[in-house]
C-alpha cells in the first residue's frame, strides 16, 4: 500500500515533514538564473533549467532527513513544455534517492477526463505495445468537490497501480470558510467531504491501520484538525500551512494518533527559501540553509507531535 510506504519513511527519518518543491523563479539564488541565460538566453529553458538545479541541490541536502517531496505543479507549468519537464525530472530524481513524491496537481474532473488526468499521474499510457508511465508519482492531491465520478477514477488507479491520493476537505486559504464551512443539513461541506472521502478509500486500508485516500486538512484550522481525526481514524492527513502561513507546530499536534503518525507536514517557502533570512546574499548556500530550516522544523514538530 501506498500509504504505508510513506509512513515507513517517516518512521525511518523520524520526520513527519514533506518538503514543497515550489521553485518561485523570483526566489531561487539569481546565480542560478545568470549561470543558464548565458547557455540558453532569456528563453524557458533558461528558467527550467535553473529551476531544476535548484531543486537537485535541495534534494540532496534534504533526502537523508526528510521523507517526502512535494512539487505543485503550477510553478512548473508556468514556463511551458520546458518547466514540465523540469517538473518530471525532480521527480524522477526525488525518486532515486530513496523519496516519496507527492505531485500537488489538485486535478478534479468528469468522466472519461478524470480517467486521464488519473492515467497520466498515477497511471500509464500504452504507445503502440509499449507501456509508459508519464508522470509515475506516488500520490497526487484530488478536489472531490465534483462528487465520485471525479474521484474514482483514481481511486481505481491506486488500487491497480498501488498510488495513493489526498483529497481537499478542509483548506489552508483563508477563504476556504465560504464554502467548506457551509452547513448542508446537519454537517458542514467540508464534514461531508470527509465522510465521502473516507467512503471512497474504505477498501484501501493498510497494515498501519489508513487508507491510501486520505485528506487534505490545513494547519491554519487547529479545532477541524482534532476534529476530523477523532472522526476518522483510518484517513492520513497531508497537513498544509506551517510555517510561512502562519500555523505553529502546537497547532498541528491534534493531527497526530498516539502513535505520532497519521500526518506529514507540508512547509515550502520556510524551507526551500530559508537562504534568504542568511547573511549569504548570493545565496549559494541555499542548499545548507534548507537542510537546517529542515532540521529546525524536524525537532519543532517532535515537541508536540
Amino acid at each position: 500500500m501506498s500509504m504505508d510506504r510513506l509512513i515507513e519513511k517517516i518512521i525511518v527519518k523520524g520526520n513527519p515533514t514533506v518538503v514543497g518543491l515550489d521553485p518561485n523563479l523570483k526566489n531561487i539564488p539569481p546565480y542560478l538564473l545568470e549561470k543558464h541565460v548565458k547557455e540558453h538566453g532569456e528563453t524557458l529553458k533558461a528558467a527550467a533549467e535553473a529551476i531544476y538545479e535548484f531543486n537537485v541541490g535541495l534534494i540532496d541536502a534534504l533526502y537523508g532527513i526528510v521523507p517526502a517531496v512535494k512539487p505543485q505543479s503550477a510553478y512548473y507549468e508556468m514556463y511551458g513544455v520546458e518547466g514540465i519537464n523540469a517538473l518530471k525530472r525532480t521527480m524522477d530524481y526525488a525518486k532515486s534517492k530513496g523519496m516519496y513524491v507527492i505531485l500537488d496537481v489538485k486535478r478534479g474532473d468528469i468522466g472519461s477526463t478524470a480517467s486521464a488526468y488519473a492515467d497520466a499521474y498515477l497511471g500509464s499510457v500504452k504507445v503502440g505495445e509499449t507501456v509508459i508511465e508519464p508522470f509515475a508519482a506516488d500520490c497526487i492531491t484530488v478536489n472531490g468537490y465534483l462528487g465520485s465520478d471525479g474521484v474514482l477514477p483514481f481511486v481505481e488507479r491506486c488500487k491497480e497501480n498501488g498510488k495513493s491520493i489526498f483529497v481537499l476537505v478542509k483548506t489552508s486559504n483563508p477563504s476556504s470558510n465560504e464554502l467548506q464551512d457551509l452547513v448542508a443539513g446537519t454537517r458542514t461541506i467540508y464534514q461531508v467531504m470527509a465522510e465521502k472521502t473516507n467512503l471512497w478509500g474504505e477498501d484501501l486500508v493498510g497494515k498501519n491501520g489508513y487508507s491510501d485516500v486520505g485528506f487534505v486538512v490545513g494547519a491554519t484550522h487547529p479545532t477541524q484538525l482534532l476534529e476530523l481525526r477523532r472522526a476518522h481514524p483510518r484517513q492520513f492527513f497531508l497537513v498544509p500551512g506551517y510555517g510561512a502561513q502562519g500555523a505553529t507546530a502546537r497547532d498541528l499536534a491534534g493531527a497526530f494518533d498516539r502513535r505520532g503518525l497519521g500526518a506529514i507536514v507540508n512547509s515550502s517557502r520556510g524551507i526551500i527559501f530559508a537562504w534568504q533570512k542568511t547573511d549569504c546574499k548570493t545565496g549559494e548556500n541555499f542548499a545548507e540553509a534548507a537542510y537546517d530550516a529542515a532540521v529546525a522544523m524536524r525537532d519543532d514538530l517532535k515537541r508536540y507531535c
